[in-house]
């Protein structure tokens, strides 16, 4: 299928052992199934894409229920648009899962970061503290100075100083995928992605994945058609006109 995304939750985190013993840390999503809500083209909205819903719940707006209703597929919570390539299995109310990635491909995953609270400069910009003698007991966590003097007389904008840290959109790119079991609609992935348990992700093919990731996928495929023989065709040299004879 032609498109290059999914939508998942968050189950997780795990390990993975390999023939040789090593331990890889993996964290567990339930990829899917998604089902096709809309397909958007550039005649009638401007561009191409493709829009996906997952999750089924209750209690949608009338809008959300009529939009959903074209599709026939009841009522589903989470909704996100991919890019996708024309294809004859892009039609409205089919499914998408993980049958759509393969193991050792790398995706760029999307999710809202943990909610932290209030943080001061320490914890949420990685401040070094003020000095712990000569009577600065309490100066350790301290942000200090936050401005300058007459010039320019105001705290310019954008000073790192504490605040609500957390519960940020974020994007990990390039995350190895190291297993895809459909039978359970999991995807296991080489490290960490971020949110919490249970929170929404989007599973995109990567955009640019790591050159060494690249080369070892031309090596592979390389290796298994066979060496490349390189011919090459050596054209004849281009025979001499005869030389003028010498005026006397």
């Amino acid at each position: 299928m032609g498109v290059n995304g999914i939508i998942g939750k968050k189950i997780g985190m795990s390990q993975v052992f390999k023939d040789d013993g090593s331990l890889i840390p993996v964290t567990v999503i339930e990829a899917g199934p998604c089902t096709i809500t809309q397909i958007k083209t550039k005649e009638n909205d401007g561009y191409d894409a493709v829009q996906l819903g997952f999750e089924e719940t209750k209690g949608l707006s009338k809008p959300e229920v009529r939009h959903l209703a074209a599709s026939k597929t009841g009522q589903l919570r989470h909704l996100r648009e991919f890019n996708f390539k024309p294809d004859d299995q892009i039609q409205l109310g089919n499914k998408v899962d993980v049958t759509i990635f393969k193991e050792g491909e790398q995706v760029d995953i999307t999710g809202t970061s943990r909610g932290l609270g209030f943080a001061g400069v320490v914890k949420r910009h990685h401040f070094a503290g003020g000095p712990k003698t000569h009577g600065a007991s309490d100066r350790t966590r301290a942000p200090g100075s936050i401005g300058s003097t007459t010039t320019p007389g105001r705290v310019l904008k954008g000073l790192r100083m504490a605040g609500h840290m957390g519960d940020e959109t974020i994007t990990t790119r390039n995350l190895e995928i190291i297993g895809a079991d459909q039978a359970h609609n999991a995807l296991l992935i080489r490290g960490a992605v971020p949110g919490a348990k249970n929170a929404i992700l989007v599973i995109r093919m990567a955009r640019q994945p790591h050159r060494k990731h690249v080369r070892q996928v031309v090596k592979a495929e390389v290796t298994s058609k066979g060496p490349a023989r390189a011919t090459a065709t050596v054209k004849p040299a281009p025979a001499k006109a005869p030389a003028a004879p010498a005026k006397k």
